[in-house]
C-alpha cells in the first residue's frame, strides 16, 4: 500500500465509521460501466466541500489491489450490484491530489515533482521493468503495460488547482493541461480517469488539451445528479434520526437543482446542522465572504442589478456557455455568474437557463458580502425589513405603502420598475427578513393561477398571500386573490392568513397596500 499507488482504504474506512454517513456507493455501478470504454474519462466539478475528495476515497478502497475492502462495503448499495466482485480491488490505482503537488514544488515545477514523487512507488512495484532511470511517468506506465498487461485507474483530486491558485500564469496553466493530456490520452494503460475540482476542464485556443472528458459539473451533472450532494430523501432520514426539522433544513441547505432530482442540499452543512442540532452558516464559514464580494464588485453593466433581482427571489436569465472555465477570463456578467454557479454560490435551472441564490444559509453569504462596503442602499432596505414584516403582520396599511416607497427609493438606482416580476423582487427584497421565519415562494401554482409570492411560515406566524398589480389598485390585487382562490395553497393548514394586495403607481411613484385577515 503506497500513498499514490494503490493507497489502500483507510480514507474510505474513515468516511463510513464517521458519526454521520450517508451511502453514496451506487457511483461506483456507473464508473464500472465506463471502464475500458470510450466514456472512461470522467470529470466531475462540484463546490468545496461537496464530497469530492471522500468520492475519491470510496474508489480508491473499491478498486485498489493489495488490499481487501470486502467487509468495507458490506451492507453498502453496491455489494448488490452484479458488478461489485468484478472489480473490487482489481486495479492498479494511481491516486494524485494536485493540491498538495502545487503546495510541495517549486515555482512552475509542479509536474516535475508529481512525476518524481509518483515514480518512487512505481519503481517500488514495477522497477524490473523500468531499468531506463531518466524515464516520465507517461513513459513508465506505457512500458509496465507492455509487460505485463496491468492496467491503471487513475483519480485526480483539485485537478483544477492551478487555475484557480495560479490563474494569471497561462503558460504554467497550458504545460499543466498539456502534462495531464500526454498523460491520459489514447494510452492503452488507462482503463479508468475520474477527476474531481471545483471548474470544469479549461478551454484555452480553439480547443480543450482534455477534450477526452465526459463532464460532470454544477450547469449540468448529468447521471451524476444523485451523487452532487444529498438527496431529499436522504435528508428526510437524517432529520428523523437527530430530531431537526425537514422544513428549515430545507430552508438553509437545499437549493441545487438539477433535471431529474429537483431538491439537492449541501453536504457539509447539512452534516453539521445535524451533528450540532442547530441551523447555521457552515459551509460559508468554510471560506471568507471576501472571495464572493471580489466578484459582485466586478464592473459589469446588469450584474449588480441582477444580484438585487436575486436577493429579492427572482431568477436571471444566464448563458453558461461563454464560460472558459477560469476565473480570470471574466468578460461579461454572465461569465462571473456562471462562476458564482460552479463555486455553489448560485444554483441553476437547466431547464430555463436561470440562475437564482439557492438557500438561507448563501443568502448571509451575499449579505455579508455587501454589508462592508459598496451597496448601502440595499443594506437600508434589508435593515428595514424586520419593522415592514411587523407592520405587516399589524395590517398597518399606510406604514406598509410608507416602507415600500422608502425601500423602491434606495433601490431605484439599481433595480427599475418596469413590470410586476420588478415589482416582486423589490418587494422580496424588502420583506428580507421575513425569511428568518418564512419560506417565500415566487409565482406559486395555487387554485386558479399563481400567486406572486407566499409566505409560508415555519413556526408559529400567520401565513400571507402578496399579490401586486401595477398601475391599478391594491383592492384589485385582494380581489384577485379571492377571485382566483389563492388560499387553497393553505388546505390543511389552521390558522390565520394574511391577504396583501400592492400596488404601485408608476406616475405618483407610490405604492397602495391594503390586508385582509381571514381564518382557515
Amino acid at each position: 500500500m503506497g500513498i499514490y499507488l494503490n493507497p489502500g482504504n483507510k480514507s474510505f474506512r474513515e468516511s463510513i465509521r464517521s458519526e454521520i454517513y450517508v451511502d453514496k456507493t451506487g457511483l461506483i455501478a456507473y464508473t464500472n460501466q465506463y471502464i475500458n470504454t470510450n466514456e472512461k474519462f470522467i470529470c466531475v466539478s462540484r463546490p468545496r466541500r461537496f464530497g469530492k475528495s471522500m468520492t475519491l476515497g470510496m474508489l480508491a478502497a473499491y478498486y485498489s489491489c493489495g488490499c481487501d475492502s470486502v467487509d468495507l462495503f458490506r451492507g453498502c448499495k453496491i455489494e448488490n450490484h452484479k458488478t461489485f466482485q468484478e472489480y473490487l480491488n482489481r486495479y492498479d490505482v494511481i491516486s494524485l491530489n494536485m493540491q498538495q503537488f502545487l503546495s510541495e514544488s517549486a515555482s512552475g515545477k509542479v509536474t516535475d515533482y508529481l512525476e518524481q514523487e509518483v515514480l518512487e512507488e512505481i519503481r517500488e512495484k514495477y522497477g524490473e521493468f523500468l531499468i531506463q532511470q531518466d524515464i516520465g511517468l507517461s513513459a513508465a506506465l506505457r512500458r509496465i503495460y507492455a509487460k505485463t498487461g496491468r492496467e491503471f485507474i487513475i483519480l485526480i483530486d483539485e485537478w483544477d488547482c492551478v487555475m484557480r491558485e495560479k490563474k494569471e500564469e497561462e503558460e504554467l496553466q497550458k504545460q499543466y493541461l498539456d502534462f495531464l493530456r500526454n498523460l491520459l490520452k489514447d494510452r492503452e494503460y488507462v482503463a479508468l480517469v475520474y477527476m474531481t475540482g471545483i471548474l470544469p476542464v479549461k478551454k484555452y485556443g480553439s480547443h480543450s488539451a482534455l477534450n477526452m472528458f465526459l463532464e460532470y459539473s454544477m450547469t449540468d451533472q448529468k447521471v451524476m445528479e444523485e451523487y452532487t450532494g444529498f438527496t431529499e430523501t436522504e435528508v428526510q432520514k437524517l432529520c428523523r434520526q437527530y430530531g431537526m426539522d425537514f422544513a428549515e433544513t430545507e430552508s438553509w441547505y437545499d437549493g441545487y437543482l438539477f433535471r431529474k432530482y429537483k431538491h439537492i442540499y449541501n453536504p457539509r452543512s447539512v452534516v453539521e446542522a445535524m451533528r450540532c442540532r442547530h441551523f447555521s452558516s457552515y459551509w460559508t464559514n468554510t471560506e471568507t465572504y471576501e472571495a464572493l464580494k471580489i466578484y459582485m464588485d466586478m464592473d459589469f453593466g446588469g450584474l449588480r442589478e441582477n444580484i438585487v433581482r436575486m436577493l429579492g427571489g427572482g431568477c436571471v436569465r444566464v448563458n453558461t456557455r461563454s464560460f472558459q472555465n477560469d476565473m480570470c477570463s471574466l468578460k461579461t456578467k454572465d461569465d462571473v455568474l456562471t462562476l458564482l454557479v460552479h463555486l455553489g454560490y448560485l444554483g441553476y435551472d437547466s431547464d430555463t437557463e436561470e440562475v437564482f441564490i439557492p438557500n438561507k444559509e448563501i443568502t448571509r453569504e451575499f449579505e455579508n458580502a455587501m454589508s462592508v462596503g459598496g451597496w448601502p442602499e440595499v443594506i437600508r432596505v434589508l435593515n428595514a425589513s424586520e419593522k415592514l414584516l411587523e407592520d405587516t403582520l399589524l395590517c398597518d396599511e399606510r406604514n406598509v405603502a410608507a416602507a415600500l416607497d422608502r425601500a423602491h427609493t434606495d433601490v431605484a438606482s439599481i433595480l427599475t420598475y418596469n413590470d410586476e416580476n420588478s415589482l416582486a423582487c423589490s418587494i422580496g427584497l424588502a420583506y428580507y427578513s421575513a425569511r428568518k421565519d418564512y419560506r417565500l415562494i415566487r409565482e406559486m401554482p395555487s387554485g386558479h393561477g399563481f400567486a406572486d409570492v407566499v409566505f409560508l411560515p415555519l413556526a408559529g406566524k400567520p401565513a400571507l398571500v402578496v399579490e401586486l398589480k401595477y398601475d391599478k389598485s391594491a383592492s384589485a390585487a385582494i380581489q384577485q386573490i379571492l377571485d382566483r382562490r389563492y388560499m387553497q395553497v393553505f388546505d390543511g393548514y389552521t390558522g390565520e392568513v394574511l391577504l396583501v394586495g400592492i400596488n404601485y403607481d408608476r406616475n405618483t411613484k407610490k405604492h397602495q397596500c391594503k390586508i385582509k385577515k381571514i381564518k382557515m
